[in-house]
């Protein structure tokens, strides 16, 4: 019998708050209604502080969809990080403390109240990055803060900019803003949800517990921006080339880099990557609803990769490279095939959760006559996408394994078991029964046959791409192969400013590289060299003559 403790206190009570939610969705779309409490804090002079809470069928199903995961989260965290010890007790409490900033963000259609549950994202998930006492924990976890706190600049002027209006409701406003004050939104939805220019802190955030990762790439932390943007919708400031591309090109950045990498939670994170530039890029198309339903169907098979590759990582003693994870299938069967099925569902294969969201999106951009430039980036995102998730495959599942010590292989534990197969559930079912239930608004879609099947077509050739790519042992272009592992040199553009301008460093850096390199040390170099070959060619001139002889003879016969 299990013990009970926080763990299971607080995985069984989030458990039951998501279903409460999930019923309060289906009552709130069945009869078309939306709750509005406002709590008056201050009054002054014409201007009023209010904490304002709203209940509608978007805001419900989100945070039941966020409920549920972390409460499967926090049953895998019971095995996974320990129970009992002062450690694990404070990992948990920081865990409730990040859902609860979550749900704050959700329920608020107000600047003031939404940026409390910002900030406490952002300050809870920089507690949660550097959890592991380690150099490469506090790095990360200082990457990740000030990253967001550059993007949530543009809310706080947003937030002095609405003063004029005499509150902060913004939902009542929408149709009155002028489209500065949308850019400032978009600006801190981009650093949220790590879009170009500011990607460089998604991968960068892998320092953080397996759990937490679950949780921050599916549901919480990084979704934030696009359901702010979701809620702050304007198509008129919206329909923006800049930023659709921006967002294109963070979807096709992340899927080809996540081919380069072999290390299996950086390959998940730029997975997410891909995927919320596919929802930013849906709703700068104008797809609302479309967007808002592949992020909850994303919330659902990621949570399940990562807290998959959470146990392939525990049973390898906290190794993550993919190329010693072959055969994991022979001593984790039910965990390597819950993974692969998440695999499946990411790659957008019929009929898994994935497939009727990203399949819809992909139909009604090829309806909105974008031109060929975005609609290639769309469909070759999508093979990419396919191709790493092929990879993946093949590394668990055909390769022979390369880590001999397998003693510490055993079976999952049974909490662990049940929050996995939940996962897979969810996985599977999710994305026909909120397409059921929601009946999202859209045209119909009416494309030639060559067109409907251009889906199908892709994944299948970036599945073939990624089986032949898994068979490299070597990539002869090291220079292209290190542009794609640090994801085109992001990281050093986004701390260049701070790490060498005017200063000594950058003097130096460029008196002990490039000048050693082209400078007097460099001619000397290479005059060195070419003064070997003349002496070479002096030393066998005949045989060089002989040998060209022979060629010219070859070529002219």
């Amino acid at each position: 019998m299990l013990k009970l403790n926080y763990y299971m206190y607080w995985g069984f009570f989030l458990s039951f708050l998501s279903l409460l939610f999930f019923f309060t969705f289906l009552n709130l779309i069945l009869v078309d209604y939306s709750y509005f409490l406002e709590w008056k804090i201050l009054e002054v002079n014409s201007f009023s502080i209010y904490y304002v809470i709203l209940l509608d069928w978007i805001s419900t199903l989100f945070i039941s969809v966020v409920l549920i995961i972390s409460s499967m989260v926090v049953f895998y965290s019971m095995n996974y990080m320990g129970v009992g010890t002062y450690s694990s007790n404070r990992f948990l409490f920081l865990v409730i403390l990040f859902v609860f900033s979550m749900f704050l963000m959700i329920i608020s259609p107000n600047l003031i109240s939404i940026l409390l549950g910002w900030d406490g994202l952002g300050l809870v998930s920089y507690c949660l990055v550097i959890y592991f006492n380690s150099m490469k924990s506090y790095l990360a976890g200082l990457i990740t803060c000030l990253t967001n706190r550059l993007g949530d600049i543009g809310l706080l002027i947003s937030l002095a900019w609405m003063v004029s209006f005499g509150s902060w409701h913004f939902i009542f406003y929408l149709d009155f803003f002028s489209s500065t004050l949308f850019y400032m939104i978009i600006v801190s939805s981009f650093t949220k949800s790590a879009q170009i220019p500011f990607s460089s802190w998604l991968p960068a955030a892998m320092a953080a517990p397996t759990p937490v990762s679950a949780l921050v790439h599916s549901s919480t932390l990084v979704t934030a921006g696009v359901y702010l943007l979701i809620r702050f919708f304007n198509f008129s400031v919206y329909n923006n080339m800049f930023f659709l591309l921006l967002s294109m090109l963070t979807m096709f950045m992340s899927s080809f880099c996540a081919n380069y990498e072999f290390d299996l939670k950086k390959i998940i994170a730029l997975s997410t990557l891909s995927q919320l530039g596919l929802m930013m890029s849906s709703l700068f198309l104008g797809f609302v609803n479309l967007s808002f339903f592949h992020l909850l169907t994303h919330a659902m098979f990621k949570s399940l990769l990562f807290l998959c590759a959470g146990i392939f990582i525990f049973y390898m003693n906290d190794n993550q490279d993919i190329r010693f994870m072959g055969s994991v299938c022979n001593f984790l069967p039910f965990c390597t095939s819950c993974f692969n099925l998440s695999n499946m569902a990411l790659c957008g294969l019929p009929f898994l959760s994935g497939f009727y969201s990203k399949d819809l999106i992909l139909e009604m951009s090829l309806m909105n006559s974008m031109g060929i430039l975005f609609n290639l980036i769309f469909f070759v995102s999508l093979g990419l996408t396919c191709s790493y998730s092929i990879r993946l495959f093949y590394y668990s599942m055909i390769m022979n394994s390369k880590f001999k010590c397998h003693f510490f292989f055993y079976e999952e534990k049974l909490i662990m078991k049940l929050s996995i197969f939940i996962l897979t559930l969810f996985s599977v079912i999710f994305g026909c029964l909120i397409l059921w239930i929601l009946l999202v608004d859209f045209m119909m879609i009416l494309l030639p046959i060559h067109l409907k099947l251009m889906p199908l077509i892709f994944i299948t050739m970036g599945s073939w791409v990624g089986l032949h790519l898994s068979e490299f042992k070597t990539f002869l272009f090291s220079q292209t192969f290190y542009f794609f592992t640090n994801m085109w040199f992001m990281f050093s553009y986004s701390f260049y400013l701070y790490k060498y301008t005017y200063s000594y460093s950058l003097m130096l850096k460029m008196n002990l590289n490039w000048g050693e390199l082209f400078g007097a040390m460099g001619i000397s170099y290479y005059l060195l060299k070419l003064s070997n070959l003349l002496q070479f060619y002096s030393n066998n001139s005949m045989k060089i003559m002989f040998l060209s002889f022979a060629v010219w003879l070859l070529i002219i016969l």
